[in-house]
């Protein structure tokens, strides 16, 4: 299982909440970008999960994102959750979109959701989850909100029909 999404929108606090913090810090083969391994429990069994390091988009600007990219096709049968800012969610889409376009089982967890509803920024999940086909779970990580729903959800995520989506975006506007 893997955890992306941009840096700074909580990931590895999500990550921290679905761990419990038993986690081992390593560098990528050849590089010195750091990666976060741990597992969680799923149905009582214990599952790794890979907090994958932060990127903008599978098209790569930098080592960080190579290394992203990189370890998702490595991970050919893993699960994504991918972490969106809440409060800039059109943002987080284009690498959530990137993630189902390569047909991956995907569960997006809409994170610092408080911070979103502060700012009065609003999202339909319904309709979002709708359009895209996949899980979408609003969480609050530092709290724990959410936390308990977004690995309930991890059974439903699926790969979906990439030209269903592209054909209910217009929905989002």
């Amino acid at each position: 299982m893997l955890l992306m999404g941009h840096p700074n929108v909580g990931k590895s606090v999500v990550f921290n909440r679905l761990t419990g913090a038993n986690v081992t810090v390593s560098n990528y083969p050849g590089t010195t970008v750091n990666y976060t391994k741990g597992y969680m429990k799923i149905n009582k069994e214990d599952v790794e999960l890979i907090d994958v390091p932060g990127t903008f988009s599978l098209e790569p600007k930098d080592m960080a994102e190579e290394v992203a990219t990189k370890m998702l096709h490595e991970n050919n049968d893993a699960v994504v959750i991918c972490v969106i800012d809440a409060s800039k969610v059109e943002r987080g889409l284009y690498l959530a979109l990137q993630i189902i376009e390569e047909k991956f089982p995907v569960v997006i967890a809409l994170n610092m959701w408080d911070f979103a509803k502060d700012k009065n920024i609003q999202t339909d999940v319904d309709k979002l989850q709708q359009i895209l086909g996949v899980p979408v779970v609003p969480t609050i990580a530092i709290s724990g909100e959410g936390i308990k729903e977004l690995v309930s959800k991890l059974e439903d995520a699926r790969t979906v029909d990439v030209e269903r989506i592209i054909n209910n975006v217009g929905g989002l506007t």
